[in-house]
């Protein structure tokens, strides 16, 4: 007996490999807390927008006294509302398009700096910046190998 062939949408969906403008990409989505260290990781195709990763990654928050985000985050009902509903500071500047653009702290958002060196911290490993894993389930093993390196600094 063979065994059934996938889909190409069913192949897709278990590697997390999209098409953009750049060709064949995927998005990792971290979070790391106030010392640079990654803490959560999320996969999603090229093409996806970044609130597909905060969906997954916002329910793993827990005690964060603030969540400092660049502008593709602001997002009313998807970020904001749940971020303060959870008793959590949002620091994240508002896009150009909002009717009414609300305030947030400009001091605190230069902190975001951490999760772009731990993006860089993680690209120093070969097999993550180029991807040589075919699967999400593999990619993502890797990276949480890297994060292991730098947890360990």
């Amino acid at each position: 007996m063979r065994a059934r062939k996938k889909s190409p949408d069913e192949t897709r969906e278990t590697q997390a490999i999209g098409r953009s403008r750049g060709g064949l990409s995927s998005k990792i989505h971290a979070t790391c807390d106030a010392l640079g260290n990654p803490t959560g990781f999320h996969l999603t195709p090229g093409q996806a927008h970044d609130l597909q990763g905060a969906d997954v990654l916002l329910d793993a928050l827990d005690e964060v006294d603030a969540l400092i985000a660049d502008k593709a985050y602001d997002a009313q009902a998807r970020v904001l509302e749940p971020v303060t509903a959870a008793g959590c500071q949002a620091v994240i500047p508002p896009k150009r398009c909002r009717q009414e653009p609300r305030e947030y702290d400009r001091q605190m958002y230069k902190w975001r700096h951490l999760i772009e060196n731990l993006f860089q911290k993680l690209k120093q490993y070969r097999g993550i910046a180029t991807r040589y894993d075919k699967t999400d389930r593999n990619f993502l093993g890797a990276i949480h190998l890297a994060s292991i390196a730098i947890w360990l600094r």
